[in-house]
């Protein structure tokens, strides 16, 4: 007899008035791409077993997503190979939906006589704007669940947020009873057969994106390689975080972020682990405040304000002070094909961007010089926010998500900080320069070592 799952009633909700009938249940898979630490997974489960019916999962591929070239897909695909198999082995069928999800998901559901229909948690708009449209067609009941952060964001803040001072004793204070374990994937119900596994190539082949941007070269993607190097961090890098994560030479970060993006990897996992790890209190409350809240401060900002990849969403007071020095003049300013293509006159800056477009990842404190150097060289403050946020969702792995958003909201547009001393260009927004880097870390190693990686053939 499989146990019986408990899942707190507080991650989930219901985005439609219709009941639960028999029929399968079928779980909408999306933001969190794995089996394991799955709560959304979970409780479709636990649907499946109450219900006495099998459980499907249904992946919907969008002919594009938000600009998402093909590095972004290889990453994705390589994913949702292992999750189909890790699926298949559990008896759970696994099929891929090409279309608009609006469109596609309903007319499934409606032939398979769905009786409940589960999908996982976005804040993003686009997203919300398919569940609306699914959960306007659905017959049977419509569920979703928070399983991409440790407190459900909705439970979270019933507010846009202020800061991290303003939303951390929330979380803290519900952090006990959200960090937990997990329970195994259960079902009792599942067919004997399942259906001819996905095509993937035939599915690539349907995609209408840039192919141009190659996937990253030896970086494997999946719930196994994310497990490995979280263990990995863990076990060996954790112990010197606190100290050594804004030295992007030190090799001291996690390296989580494409898997926690894609949901390869879950956040709340990834914290329990590292939170009774053997790493110095201080090592793991460093790591803490980062992956959790950070993290679901960014979540929190773009489930409230739908202007969260726009110059416009940022604070009025940002707004105000970028606006008055916006005629201030500029040492220099950039096309965005010049950012691209690495092209200023700062060979720092150089660098982060030859990181970004060679590895997909920019190291979390380089990023922030990235953007605002960016702002500084922008025509606009509006112009450097939307160059900002090209590149990153272009580039990086973790790109069109509310960590990228509300990081160029921060370095540009001061979201979640205070004003500091008023400079040309920047107004009150918080400045960076080449000279606090090098107090930092070694940076001419840092430009040695990316720009001797870089390629012509990119460009």
């Amino acid at each position: 007899m499989a146990k019986a799952i408990t899942i707190d009633e507080r991650r989930i909700l219901r985005l439609n008035q219709r009941e639960d009938r028999q029929g399968p249940v079928i779980y909408w898979m999306s933001r969190d791409q794995r089996v394991r630490h799955n709560w959304a997974l979970l409780f479709a489960c636990q649907k499946a077993n109450q219900l006495g019916q099998p459980l499907e999962v249904v992946f919907t591929l969008s002919p594009s997503f938000l600009g998402a070239p093909m590095r972004h897909y290889d990453f994705m695909f390589r994913g949702l190979r292992e999750v189909e198999t890790r699926l298949r082995e559990l008896g759970v069928p696994f099929t891929v939906l090409y279309g608009e999800p609006g469109e596609t998901l309903p007319k499934y559901t409606e032939k398979r006589n769905a009786g409940v229909v589960v999908a996982d948690f976005s804040p993003l708009k686009l997203v919300r704007g398919w569940k609306l449209a699914v959960a306007q067609q659905l017959s049977c009941a419509f569920y979703e669940v928070d399983a991409h952060n440790i407190v459900p964001c909705w439970l979270a803040s019933p507010k846009q947020e202020y800061a991290a001072r303003t939303i951390r004793p929330k979380l803290n204070a519900l952090q006990g009873e959200f960090l937990t374990g997990f329970p195994e994937p259960e079902l009792r119900h599942q067919p004997d057969t399942l259906p001819p596994p996905v095509q993937w190539n035939a599915m690539e082949t349907l995609l209408k994106v840039d192919r141009s941007i190659k996937a990253v070269p030896g970086l494997e993607p999946g719930e196994t390689a994310a497990e490995a190097r979280l263990r990995s961090f863990v076990t060996g890098r954790l112990s010197r975080y606190a100290d050594e994560r804004n030295d992007p030479n030190s090799g001291a970060v996690s390296g989580l972020s494409p898997y926690l993006h894609f949901g390869q990897l879950s956040a709340q996992h990834a914290t329990f682990e590292a939170a009774r790890s053997k790493a110095s209190e201080v090592n793991r409350e460093a790591f803490v405040e980062e992956l959790f809240i950070r993290r679901e401060l960014s979540e929190n900002y773009c489930y409230y304000n739908e202007r969260y990849d726009s110059f416009d969403g940022i604070p009025e007071w940002a707004k105000k002070t970028l606006m008055e020095h916006a005629g201030d003049h500029r040492d220099a300013i950039y096309t965005p094909e010049q950012f691209e293509r690495a092209q200023t006159h700062d060979p720092l800056w150089n660098a982060a961007q030859t990181q970004l477009l060679e590895t997909g990842i920019i190291h979390g404190y380089m990023r922030m010089y990235w953007a605002k150097k960016i702002l500084e060289w922008s025509a606009t403050p509006a112009a450097a926010f939307d160059i900002a946020l090209m590149l990153n969702d272009r580039y990086a792995l973790d790109g069109r998500d509310p960590n990228g958003y509300v990081g160029v909201a921060w370095s540009i547009g001061g979201l979640h900080d205070r004003p500091w001393t008023e400079r040309p260009v920047y107004g009150t927004i918080r400045y960076m320069n080449s000279n606090g880097c090098k107090r930092k870390f070694d940076v001419p190693r840092y430009i040695a070592e990316m720009t001797g990686k870089s390629q012509a053939t990119l460009f």
